[in-house]
């Protein structure tokens, strides 16, 4: 969408809700002192987002309504991936002890579908609904070597390569050099380029042989994801999951 047709309005309230989220409920003048926004304007805002039941006051402080849980339920029904991969990535966690986790693509970046934690499972992050640069991640990466260059290319100009850490790939040519790797031995591997010190096995979902649909992985502290068990245990068990979620997305 181009500039001019961007709508002011709109864009300040999508602002409001995010930022209230992110703080986890706010008054009128902190958000206006967040926002850089006077706090007549925002106190308007909020209270049209009140009567419209999107926020709820509590004292002084709005927070986001429940009105959103069937929002989030209609996009939850959308991803088909997402109810079929959970079984196996149930079976992940369990079987490895570690973090298990669904990623889908939307505008370019990643978005965390569903995670399950395993009994020895770090807490991090991320979490359903978070959004991820593709080239940070193991799971975004799985993704992107199923992409044609044309639109890897897409995403580099929507979003650039931003560095999370020092082992982040920041440059085009090395990640296409990364994605031809990935393409050659069937998954993806993270080596703390998101989160310092974390390893991740990740394999794209491509149930129709050509765009991904999504990637699944399994994530755990470099201390136990090493050795064997990264090159060549994890790889195996991540792949047999996705080619069991492909099977059954072709003929859901």
């Amino acid at each position: 969408m181009g500039q001019k047709s961007r709508i002011k309005s709109a864009e300040t309230t999508l602002q409001i809700l995010e930022t209230i989220r992110e703080l986890d409920g706010a008054g009128v003048g902190e958000l206006a002192a967040e926002l850089d926004r006077p706090t007549s304007t925002v106190h308007n805002y909020l209270q049209t987002l009140e009567q419209n039941e999107y926020l709820v006051k509590e004292d002084d402080t709005y927070r986001i309504s429940l009105r959103f849980l069937a929002v989030g339920k209609h996009i939850e029904n959308r991803l088909t991936i997402r109810e079929i991969a959970t079984p196996e990535i149930d079976e992940l966690a369990a079987q490895t002890g570690e973090l298990a986790s669904v990623l889908v693509e939307e505008h370019n970046k990643g978005i965390y579908a569903y995670l399950q934690s395993g009994d020895n499972a770090l807490y991090l992050d991320a979490h359903p609904g978070m959004r991820t640069y593709l080239h940070q991640t193991a799971l975004g990466k799985a993704m992107l070597s199923a992409f044609d260059e044309d639109r890897v290319d897409a995403v580099i100009d929507d979003h650039g390569l931003p560095s999370a850490t020092s082992n982040t790939i920041t440059d085009r040519d090395e990640l296409m050099q990364e994605l031809a790797a990935i393409r050659e031995r069937g998954y993806a591997i993270d080596r703390g380029e998101r989160v310092s010190g974390i390893r991740c096995v990740a394999v794209p979902i491509t149930p129709s042989g050509d765009d991904p649909c999504g990637a699944i992985s399994v994530s755990g502290p470099r201390s136990r994801v090493k050795g064997e068990f990264f090159e060549e245990e994890l790889p195996q068990l991540v792949q047999e999951a996705a080619d069991i979620i492909e099977i059954n997305l072709r003929f859901s």
